[in-house]
């Protein structure tokens, strides 16, 4: 089994900043693609931005050059910094990643989601 542990979502002002982490643990013997979605309030969940195994990264337009997804391999986490907030930004967010486990089955976990409010 992988576990997924997310952690920074909270109460920012507009214009301030977070940084989301999402480390993964478990039956993991490499991790392929990781993203992070969110879905505010009486909308779909949505990609916000994705990073390959590579270090490939694409972002929805909506945040592109506010916030940026980075990985660390050897902790097995995924990090999405988010500057220039605004309330649109308001949501829970929720990583994604795409685990190919000790066994070599390719599996898709998601995290619990942490809920991010944009509000002065």
């Amino acid at each position: 089994q992988v576990q997924l542990v997310e952690s920074g979502g909270g109460l920012v002002q507009p214009g301030g900043t977070l940084k989301l982490s999402c480390a993964a643990s478990g039956s993991i013997f490499s991790i392929n693609a990781m993203g992070w979605y969110r879905q505010a309030p009486g909308k779909e969940r949505e990609l916000v931005a994705h990073i390959t195994s590579a270090g490939t990264t694409n972002y929805v337009d909506s945040v592109k050059g506010r916030f940026t997804i980075s990985r660390d391999n050897a902790k097995n986490t995924v990090y999405l910094q988010m500057n220039s907030l605004n309330p649109e930004d308001t949501a829970v967010y929720y990583c994604n990643l795409s685990v190919v486990t000790i066994s070599r089955a390719i599996v898709l976990v998601w995290g619990r989601g942490t809920l991010v409010t944009v509000s002065s």
